[in-house]
């Protein structure tokens, strides 16, 4: 089984910075990625990075603001969200994928965190 687990959420003004970090546990996981969810709205899947980090996902909301980068010596995975917005605001979740390197496919995402807040205020 693999646990993750989420740090760096918090209140930010707009324009602000926030960088999210997520530890794995438990046995090697492959792709990783990040989500979240607003109140009242779908997961939105925001960004993933592939096992060798040569490939990255973001969704176009995002783009040129959030990058997502990873360390799998110590086994986390990172995203640096700049000029944040408050359409930003959500629960952001980390997710693994146990089996393959890279996905841009939600429901391959078997391992999820608890989440964590980013409330971004106008």
């Amino acid at each position: 089984q693999v646990q993750l687990v989420e740090s760096g959420g918090g209140l930010v003004q707009a324009g602000g910075s926030l960088r999210l970090s997520c530890v794995a546990s438990g046995r090697t996981v492959y792709a990783m990625g990040w989500f979240r969810q607003a109140p009242g709205k779908e997961r939105e899947f925001v960004s993933a990075i592939s096992w060798s980090g040569s490939m990255r996902y973001y969704v176009d909301s995002v783009k040129g603001r959030f990058t997502i980068s990873r360390d799998n010596t110590n086994n986390k995975v990172y995203l640096q969200m700049n000029s944040l917005k408050p359409e930003d605001t959500a629960v952001y979740y980390c997710a693994a994928d146990g089996t393959r390197f890279y996905s841009t496919r939600p429901n391959d995402y078997d391992f999820w965190g608890q989440g964590t807040q980013v409330t971004v205020s106008s």
